[in-house]
């Protein structure tokens, strides 16, 4: 079976839901009509600049395009985590942390996924390297933004408590332990619970996807799984770099907390 083409007027009607949804919000007061619309929008433009990008993309396949590809989608990913923190680091710390831990993260797991398990050839072949990096990209910056707003937040609210373990002894490691642990455990939490309801409560979106476009049911759940895994893995090394790096930054060597090189972001 063939995939079916979708015209423009037919994407127009799912567009009319989500400004049906929109005129309801707006009419019951709540506020959030305009934000609706304008990431319908952002969506729609976005994707569709993403697609010229990636038909260009694939038709030339060379490794240096794919590798300036990867890296404006690394840029991007880490100025997302970046704006998503209430409290961010000074001096472009919460830039820099974000973006170290997911290209160490998304982009080793992206490498090891594409040469050892897919295995295409090329194995920087644009139709397998990209999605694939969007996808543990995008996961890995949730989970990075995550754990570094929890662990912002967390600090600067459980100061006090902090400080006092650190003049009872104790070094900073264990004095802000559990902020840390509730960090990471924030950070993979949407993982957490996609694994658990895939399959059950929900079909994931690439499997999906694949069936809708053709793909065998079977082989399209082989590669969800492999997909989740990857994600699994890229987020969590991602969010425990992040919040391990971004910890130690706020005490010094004196084992000294400070917040004073925290600043203030307007987050989302």
């Amino acid at each position: 079976m063939g995939v079916i083409e979708l015209s423009w007027w037919q994407l127009a009607m799912a567009a009319s839901l989500v400004v049906l949804l929109s005129l309801c919000i707006y009419l019951a007061r709540l506020g959030l009509a305009g934000s609706l619309l304008l990431a319908a929008a952002r969506t729609a433009v976005q994707l569709a600049l993403v697609g010229l990008v990636l038909e260009a993309l694939f038709s030339v396949g060379s490794l240096p395009w794919v590798a300036l590809m990867g890296g404006v989608m690394l840029l991007l990913a880490g100025r997302e985590v970046m704006a998503r923190q209430q409290r961010r680091l000074r001096g472009g710390w919460s830039f820099g942390i974000g973006t170290a831990a997911m290209f160490v993260s998304a982009f080793s797991v992206t490498v090891l996924t594409l040469v050892a398990v897919i295995g295409p050839t090329p194995w920087y072949e644009p139709q397998y390297a990209i999605p694939l990096l969007g996808m543990l990209l995008g996961n890995t910056m949730t989970g990075v933004a995550l754990g570094l707003d929890r662990l912002t937040e967390g600090l600067w609210a459980q100061r006090q408590l902090v400080e006092n373990r650190l003049m009872l002894g104790e070094p900073w490691s264990r004095a802000c332990g559990g902020i840390r642990r509730e960090a990471m455990r924030s950070g993979l939490m949407p993982i957490i619970n996609s694994m658990a309801a895939a399959g059950i409560v929900s079909l994931p979106g690439m499997m999906t996807g694949q069936i809708l476009s053709g793909t065998a049911p079977a082989l399209a759940v082989k590669y969800q799984i492999l997909i989740m895994f990857a994600i699994a893995a890229g987020t969590g090394f991602g969010a425990f770099l992040a919040v391990s790096i971004a910890s130690r930054r706020l005490f010094d060597g004196r084992e000294r907390l400070r917040l004073d090189r925290l600043g203030s972001g307007r987050g989302r």
